[in-house]
């Protein structure tokens, strides 16, 4: 993938899988629309969800790009903050890890989750684009894996941002065609729920320290 400008490719497709087997406000509500309403209702829901990320990811890549192009002193900056995010989001989820091994339930959350019985489309794509922190986690992701040399940074970002559709796709509709079965199996595996929380963020604090040091390489 280096000839797309795409840095260290294996480490982010794992990054991207590990987040995307988190439960998040998207997947939840697909999963939930699924369980109660159905096959068609969920996949309308998903359709939303991949024009919101769709959204989210140009408006980062777009940023990422003016910065890369105009002020490379300022885009490594920001490639040092993001490793420091991702090393926050890995502690997060291993504290949250710990905090919820003997209570959690994600059942209930699944339950909880508010649906709509119309317009499970646009309802999707709000949960989507007024996921607060999705922008942010892009931002401090897809630049750790540019390469700063690269004439003609789009592609790299195209790159990076056709990879997490795809996982996308591939799990939402896992949880489409298996809705009711898989909320049964985490209600039943509430600790294996965890145990991958707290390993995705200890998989995560790892990706930062090896990040920043390549930055502080390059």
């Amino acid at each position: 993938m280096e000839a797309f400008g795409v840095l260290n490719f294996p480490t982010y497709l794992l990054g991207t899988i590990l987040i995307i087997l988190l439960p998040g406000p998207n997947s939840l509500y697909v999963l939930a629309l699924s369980a109660q309403q159905g096959i068609s209702a969920g996949w309308r829901a998903a359709f939303g969800i991949f024009l919101g990320d769709s959204v989210l990811m140009l408006a980062t890549a777009a940023g990422a790009v003016t910065l890369l192009t105009t002020y490379p002193l300022l885009f490594n900056i920001v490639q040092y903050l993001g490793a420091a995010y991702l090393a926050y989001i890995g502690i997060r989820l291993i504290i949250s890890a710990i905090q919820t091994w003997p209570r959690e339930n994600l059942q209930q959350v699944i339950k909880d989750t508010p649906v709509s019985k119309s317009a499970p489309f646009r309802k999707a794509l709000l949960v989507s684009l007024l996921n607060p922190k999705a922008i942010l986690f892009f931002l401090s992701f897809f630049v750790q894996f540019i390469d700063p040399s690269y004439s003609e940074p789009a592609i790299p970002f195209l790159v990076l941002a056709l990879t997490v559709q795809i996982c996308s796709a591939i799990y939402l509709a896992t949880l489409i065609y298996a809705g009711n079965y898989l909320a049964d199996a985490f209600r039943k595996r509430r600790k294996l729920s965890a145990l991958s929380a707290g390993g995705t963020g200890a998989a995560f604090l790892g990706f930062a320290g090896k990040l920043a040091t390549a930055s502080a390489l390059s």
